[in-house]
């Protein structure tokens, strides 16, 4: 049930040691671990982005980070979205996307939000709205795809 969990957003200088802690935990566990790929992780970006915790119990289950516009292309932009894995399956995916739309969107009003999506989370990411762009491409052994939510975009209703 994704009710119970407390969102909180911050820039990288606000999070707690013990915060970062669990966000480089939790992205190692599913990005590295879980999906087997060995990757540099730490990419040199988080001083950039704003993060998006999701506690439940005080324990991380959900994450994003969200930049600006100009930081990874033209448009607003969120990435390393993930769960973690015991609390997969009752929605908070989707909860974690839609803050950090709202995140991405309080930060730059009227703009574009652009991810790289997993190929297999295409369907998920159109349910938001987001349209692929270009061709399909591999990133650390996983195929991607670019995508775009215009600015002012409905989510798609799915049944």
């Amino acid at each position: 049930m994704t009710t119970s969990i407390e969102w909180r957003t911050c820039a990288f200088g606000e999070l707690s040691p013990h915060d970062v802690h669990d966000v480089l935990r939790l992205r190692q566990d599913v990005f590295i671990v879980e999906q087997n790929c060995v990757f540099r992780e730490i990419d040199g970006r988080d001083p950039l982005a704003l993060h998006v915790l999701g506690r439940r119990g005080g324990r991380l289950v959900a994450y994003a980070r969200v930049f600006p516009p100009g930081v990874v292309g033209a448009e607003a932009s969120i990435g390393r979205v993930l769960t973690e894995a015991s609390a997969r399956g009752a929605g908070l995916g989707r909860a974690v996307v839609a803050e950090a739309m709202r995140v991405a969107e309080r930060i730059a009003p009227g703009t574009a939000i652009r991810l790289a999506a997993q190929v297999h989370l295409e369907r998920f990411y159109e349910s938001f709205g987001f349209r692929g762009i270009g061709e399909k491409y591999v990133d650390d052994g996983i195929v991607h795809l670019d995508m775009v939510r215009a600015a002012g975009a409905e989510p798609r209703v799915t049944g």
